[in-house]
């Protein structure tokens, strides 16, 4: 059972300590390390995790840890890898790999040059959601893929959040935090992108805080808070995806994949679970598909088990590196287009890893 030291217990680490102490039975969350150390204290005790470090240093130090988990804010994903790396340790993070495409190309030279395991969320995708969507497309129930759209659009985070100003500052905004969750599925379902044309703009320079622990604080944003473009895809596929903290709306999710016999609507990508539909033409109007995998909950830590897994038996990750960098250089692609004017070729390519295999017992993988 390989263990895992967890860097950062900030607000998305409620759900992995969850499920990594009482879902996945094949991995064992051993240590914990945060800069406010009370948050630290209160997940140990909480979840029955053995160990605190006061540094991360002294967490990757610990010889019984065999993968970093990196729950840190997005800006700060790549030196807390880089050091994990560095220190002999396989990591998995949360998204983004990093602020930045040489930032992430970096992290892979290491982990490769090290023969270390370096994946990442999102792992929404390996939920039953995701995994039925494609097993739809991959035998056929639409045809030929043609097309795609993706939608996510809100009016930002710091009506809500308690501490929302990382959500505006380098490695954030709608594309680097909400994104990952679409590409990552989209690339999922069609495969690899060739080439990314995108337009990009700051609509709003200043936020202003309004939820309750910060509220009349201001946000200095440094970021591209409306983003749109075009994703043209390996199979010949076209799509559009367009993300913004600018806009009110209700609702916010929407993911439709275009093919030559039908219709699939995609659950909201940040969620493991359903609903989908699926439209043909004889038909005549959508129906409801039932969920054919496991993990409809969620299963957040799900691609760092999976990855606990493949380390074990010396298969590739399903929520690898090769996954994480596409999606990093397709990210930042949509603004140097904007910036160019003009259509930007990805020099990473992505090949799907094979789908989900259920297993008789929940929390163990495949």
């Amino acid at each position: 059972m390989l263990k895992i030291g967890m860097v950062g217990v900030g607000d998305i680490s409620g759900i992995y300590l969850k499920n990594l102490t009482q879902l996945y039975k094949e991995v064992e969350l051993v240590a914990l390390c945060d800069l406010v150390k009370e948050k630290a204290e209160k997940a140990k005790e909480e979840y029955n995790i053995p160990k605190i470090y006061d540094t991360m240093y002294e967490l990757f130090a610990d010889k019984e840890i065999d993968i970093v988990l990196n729950l840190t804010r997005p800006y700060e994903h790549y030196q807390v890898s880089l050091e994990a790396l560095k220190a002999g340790k396989h990591v998995y993070s949360e998204k983004p790999l990093a602020a930045t495409y040489a930032e992430g190309l970096e992290l892979v030279r290491i982990a490769e040059e090290k023969q270390l395991y370096l994946g990442g969320a999102p792992d929404t995708f390996l939920g039953a959601g995701i995994q039925t969507c494609r097993k739809l497309i991959d035998t056929g129930f639409i045809g030929k893929p043609i097309g795609a759209a993706a939608f996510m659009i809100c009016r930002g985070h710091e009506s809500w959040h308690p501490d929302p100003e990382f959500y505006y500052k380098h490695g954030g905004g709608p594309m680097f935090d909400m994104g990952p969750y679409y590409l990552t599925a989209l690339t999922n379902l069609l495969g690899g992108i060739r080439s990314v044309t995108g337009l990009a703009r700051t609509s709003f320079t200043e936020r202003t805080i309004t939820s309750k622990a910060k509220a009349g604080e201001k946000i200095q944003v440094e970021v591209p808070t409306y983003t749109t473009g075009i994703l043209e895809f390996e199979n010949g596929a076209i799509g559009t995806l367009f993300t913004t903290f600018d806009v009110h709306y209700k609702g916010q999710a929407r993911l439709e994949i275009y093919g030559s016999e039908g219709t699939l609507l995609v659950p909201d990508p940040n969620t493991f679970g359903g609903p989908i539909s699926l439209l043909r033409q004889e038909e005549g109007d959508y129906k409801e598909i039932p969920l054919l995998f496991d993990y409809a909950q969620n299963s957040r830590g799900l691609g760092l088990a999976d990855m606990a897994k493949a380390i074990e038996t010396g298969r590739a990750p399903r929520a690898g590196y090769h996954q994480t960098l596409h999606v990093l250089e397709a990210m930042e692609a949509f603004e140097t287009s904007s910036k160019s004017r003009s259509a930007v070729d990805l020099e990473s390519v992505f090949s799907r890893e094979n789908p989900m295999v259920a297993h008789p017992v929940t929390g163990i993988l495949q």
